[in-house]
């Protein structure tokens, strides 16, 4: 009998391991947690900043949807981002955000807007999530971005055009109607990126004027894309970007002309071999052709060349105006062109005596013409007259050391 009580007590105690087991199993199922959701705008707010860009984070949970709506109906799109978002999220903060639809699962802890805010706009911000417990939490907010007056937005032009073929020496040439004080905020978002990638480094010439232009010339046959994610980007005194450019180019032949002054001839490479030599002729002895690197600007099969646009009077002795002239390449603000010449033909190759452009023949002139594009490279040898920095794209008058010192992210080599 004793015998027997003891094999029933260790058979209850078997039992008792096995039930406490299942306990707690059922206790961790009970620990998962509800879902957590933040944004970082509050609701019902007006003014929100336009450069905020809207967050939602999520913890414990999935993401099943997240959409942020401006009043018109236009969506914000926006996407899970790594390591907390492009800001610290917090539900009493002001910011903007981005949008998956409304039926597309998105895995991750902060959903982000992919653009900024458009000025004075109502928006309606919803996330839905399902948490480790396996029950859904919704979020919503509405709230008005700032308005921003229209002498504070600042917008971008931008060169080359989209889809221009241009020379191996053109530069990005960005140009601002409103001053960017804040230039590190503005370049920020500037990207330049090119098949096959080259190195190159954005220069500031103004607060109204930045360029971008590669180590080296462009390879011939390069393609580019420019950036500018500058819509709500925050330029500085209260102005912000008004709008977001995409443009895409193509770098043509290698086209480099040189100019001996000295010796009145243009010489043209073309890839690397040599494309002729003409006779031609610059500037005089008061008007002498400045030196040094210049870039083509604009091309014209014809225009009226007139002296007051570079300051002369029409009262001065050395004023003139020519219309019509034929197969025009400018080259400087200053007005600097290479064009056909026919009343210097007997000078061309012979003598300097234009008012600083480079003269040649009709014929000669529609050659090159022809064959050039803007962008190409013109080197100016023998001269005694110096370029001035900023007279037309003079980049590659900038060694790269100094160039890169333009850019308002520079950052001296350690």
């Amino acid at each position: 009998m004793k015998k027997l009580l003891l094999v029933l007590l260790a058979a209850v105690l078997v039992l008792s391991g096995c039930t406490g087991n299942g306990s707690s199993s059922s206790d961790d199922q009970d620990s998962a947690e509800a879902a957590v959701l933040a944004a970082n705008v509050d609701d019902a707010v007006a003014d929100v900043d336009v450069a905020t860009v809207v967050e939602v984070s999520l913890q414990h949970g999935t993401f099943e949807s997240v959409a942020l709506t401006a009043a018109d109906g236009s969506v914000i799109a926006g996407a899970p981002v790594e390591d907390g978002g492009s800001d610290a999220v917090d539900p009493d903060a002001t910011g903007s955000t981005t949008e998956p639809s409304s039926d597309e699962q998105v895995s991750g802890t902060t959903w982000a807007a992919s653009d900024r805010l458009e000025p004075a706009t109502a928006y309606t911000l919803t996330a839905t999530a399902v948490g480790d417990d396996g029950e859904t939490v919704d979020l919503t907010r509405t709230f008005t971005s700032m308005a921003v007056a229209e002498d504070d937005e600042i917008f971008p032009s931008v060169a080359p055009l989209a889809g221009e073929t241009v020379g191996v020496g053109m530069p990005v040439v960005v140009l601002f109607d409103h001053p960017v004080t804040d230039r590190a905020s503005f370049e920020t978002h500037m990207f330049v990126a090119s098949t096959p990638a080259q190195t190159g480094s954005w220069y500031w010439l103004s607060d109204t004027e930045a360029h971008w232009r590669p180590q080296e010339y462009w390879q011939a046959g390069t393609s580019v894309q420019v950036q500018l994610d500058l819509n709500s980007v925050p330029g500085g005194d209260g102005r912000y970007g008004q709008e977001s450019r995409v443009i895409d180019f193509a770098v043509g032949s290698s086209n480099i002309f040189t100019v001996d002054i000295t010796a009145h001839t243009m010489s043209v490479e073309r890839d690397g071999q040599a494309a002729g030599t003409y006779p031609v002729t610059t500037g005089d002895s008061s008007h002498r052709t400045r030196g040094g690197t210049k870039i083509i600007m604009e091309k014209h099969e014809s225009i009226d060349m007139d002296a007051a646009t570079t300051g002369v009077d029409s009262s001065d002795p050395n004023y003139y105006r020519v219309e019509g002239v034929r197969w025009a390449m400018r080259l400087t603000y200053s007005g600097e062109f290479i064009h056909a010449a026919p009343w210097s033909v007997g000078q061309q190759g012979r003598a300097n005596v234009s008012h600083g452009c480079v003269g040649m023949s009709t014929e000669n002139a529609g050659q090159v013409f022809s064959n050039a594009l803007r962008g190409d490279v013109v080197n100016f040898v023998n001269g005694s007259r110096a370029l001035e920095p900023g007279n037309g794209w003079t980049d590659w008058n900038v060694s790269w050391d100094q160039y890169q010192q333009g850019s308002a992210l520079y950052q001296a080599p350690a």
